[in-house]
């Protein structure tokens, strides 16, 4: 039998305990623009360019997740410049949990968002 399930990752979801500040922490990273009076529980899509989307999840209305993140990166946001790109988290005044690691083919490094989530920013 041939398998229904299409071979790509569709939506990466992120689980938080504030979504507006959730929101704010990830669209200010990717330079977006947001209306805070537009975010409404219990997710919101991040615009992303791509056909793999990032939604973050607060849960139901009224409850607040108990989130339990990963010390491994979750998913990567894809820079050409690692240097610049952690120029700019730095500015952000962002946790970055490791300076630029360079190998032949690409590099990285990871930040934390304000869950505790590890996001990789990577060239490559």
């Amino acid at each position: 039998m041939i398998s229904p399930i299409a071979n790509k990752v569709h939506t990466i979801f992120v689980h938080v305990t504030d979504l507006e500040s959730s929101v704010l922490w990830y669209t200010k990273l990717l330079s977006q623009e947001v209306d805070l009076e537009e975010v409404r529980k219990p997710v919101y899509n991040l615009k992303i360019n791509h056909h793999t989307g990032v939604v973050l999840d607060a849960g139901p209305e009224g409850e607040t997740k108990q989130v339990d993140p990963s010390k491994h990166p979750i998913f990567n946001f894809h820079t050409d410049d690692i240097q610049q790109a952690y120029s700019f988290v730095k500015e952000l005044g962002y946790k970055i949990d490791s300076e630029p690691i360079h190998f032949d083919d690409f590099s990285f490094f990871t930040v934390e968002d304000p869950d505790g989530n590890v996001v990789m920013i990577c060239t490559g």
